[in-house]
Formats: C-alpha cells, sequence, structure tokens
C-alpha cells in the first residue's frame, strides 16, 4: 500500500508540474504560447486602452509563433517587467520573453536565449536644432538623461569618462519630455528604444548615429529547451529572408532616421 500511495502522490506532482506554463514541455510542442511583453515602449512593446499590444516585438512574436515548426493555437501576451523577465521564466510563468532583452553573459547563467533577432546599438538623440553632437565625445558638459536603474548613461560617463552633467529621470518617456523642453541636450540608450519615442516626435529629434555598443536582442527560454530553442531560430531566419523582419523595421522606426540593419544577425547557437 505504501509503494501505491507513493506512485500515486508521484503521478500527481508530475500532473501539476505539467501544468504550469514553463513545465518540462518544448515551446515547439504548447498549444498555447505565453510570451513576455513590455507594456510602455513605443514603438516596441506598447499596452493600448483596449488592452491589446503593439510593437516591433509583439510583430516578431506573433511572426515566430505563427512560423513554429508546430503553430500554437493561441499566443497570449503577459506584461514582464525588467526585473522580473529571467524569474519569469525559470519559475514558468511565461514561455518565451520578447522585450527588448539583451543578451549578456549574466544572463545567460539563468535564461537561454534563441536569436538574437536584432542587434540594437547604444546611440544618441539630441534635439534636430542642436547640431553641434555629432558623437559621445560631444556630449562633455552637457546635460544627459540618466534613467533610474539603468546603466547606459553610465556607459557614457563611467566607462567612456564623458564628463557629461547628468539630468535624472523617472523613464525614458521622462527623458523625452525634457528633452524637447530643453531641459537636458541627449539621450543616450538603445536606438530602437529611442527610435519608438522618436517616431512620436517627428522632426523636432535627431539621432547622432554614432553608436557605442551592440545590443542583442534575443528571445528568452529556458535554458533546456533546445529544441524549442532551434525551431524559434528557424522562424527568425525565414522572417529576415522572406523580407518581413526589414517591412516591420521600416514600419515602426523607418521615419526617425535611424540606420536599421536589415540582414540576418549571427544566433547564439542553442545549448
Amino acid at each position: 500500500m505504501r509503494v501505491g500511495r507513493i506512485g500515486a502522490a508521484l503521478a500527481l506532482l508530475l500532473t501539476v508540474a505539467a501544468c504550469g506554463t514553463g513545465g518540462g514541455t518544448s515551446v515547439a510542442d504548447k498549444d498555447t504560447l505565453v510570451i513576455g511583453v513590455s507594456k510602455d515602449q513605443p514603438g516596441l512593446g506598447l499596452r493600448q486602452a483596449d488592452g491589446t499590444f503593439q510593437g516591433f516585438d509583439i510583430d516578431v512574436a506573433r511572426y515566430i509563433a505563427a512560423h513554429m515548426e508546430k503553430k500554437p493555437k493561441k499566443v497570449d501576451f503577459r506584461v514582464v517587467q525588467y526585473s522580473q523577465r529571467e524569474s519569469s521564466i525559470q519559475e514558468g510563468k511565461v514561455d518565451l520573453v520578447i522585450s527588448s532583452y539583451s543578451i549578456t553573459p549574466e544572463r545567460k547563467t539563468k535564461v537561454g536565449f534563441a536569436g538574437p533577432y536584432y542587434v540594437a546599438h547604444q546611440d544618441t538623440l539630441v534635439r534636430a536644432s542642436d547640431t553641434g553632437i555629432k558623437n559621445v565625445r560631444d556630449l562633455a558638459g552637457r546635460r544627459l538623461c540618466a534613467v533610474t536603474g539603468s546603466v547606459s548613461w553610465q556607459r557614457v560617463t563611467v566607462e567612456r569618462g564623458v564628463p557629461a552633467r547628468v539630468v535624472k529621470a523617472a523613464t525614458y518617456g521622462d527623458c523625452m519630455t525634457k528633452l524637447t523642453d530643453d531641459s537636458l541636450d541627449a539621450i543616450s540608450t538603445d536606438d530602437l528604444i529611442l527610435a519608438g519615442f522618436a517616431a512620436q516626435k517627428g522632426q523636432s529629434v535627431r539621432f547622432v548615429n554614432a553608436p557605442i555598443s551592440d545590443e542583442r536582442y534575443g528571445v528568452g527560454i529556458r535554458q533546456d529547451d533546445i529544441t524549442g530553442c532551434e525551431d524559434i531560430n528557424k522562424a527568425i531566419t525565414e522572417m529576415y529572408l522572406d523580407g518581413t523582419a526589414t517591412e516591420l523595421l521600416r514600419r515602426w522606426f523607418g521615419t526617425t532616421g535611424l540606420h536599421l540593419t536589415t540582414t540576418v544577425p549571427q544566433f547564439e547557437g542553442c545549448g
């Protein structure tokens, strides 16, 4: 009897584990795919008043889902905060994260990555009327936005030793407001993040187009899901080869003056 009770308990435990979003099942085999996204990044991932999402990351997520070998019957988007991306994957709250999620050595110790689906670069956005800033060195003495929790501004002031005058802000949306009302002179962070905001401002802002880093945007996935990773990489490759990636990049960022990359990125490799 004791053996029977142990066996029954084990079976129940396995059933409960399988019911989680993460479970042990590859994303390549799921009927419903839960994808973690941003809610407040114009052009990338932005939640609308009706609860739907739009942006480049959202369109990439939909494309990937539609071009996996076994297409999921349903795709659900779930808002994931920056600080919770790794834990959301590890705990099975989401199957994937597609949210301007840069691949870094530290993050790779916690989660796996498919892709990258785009290689962004840290660049600088200034007012269109300010023609004196042509590269990061020209930020010396200028007012540079520093978003709480971001390290982008430190790549300018600390890593490159440029003596910019730091102006604190809560979000990049706040930075844009301060830039356009002349409370600061420059914002420096991932170019696609900047481009999403720039698209809203029209000709009042311009890109310096002098990148200082590579930011490889990957698809966050469980470390052990090699099959899912490979399936996603095939979909990303197809997205570039059939012209969809170029179309999406131009749709969301084509009016901003940002130099876009439309060739297939070099993948990380799975496993």
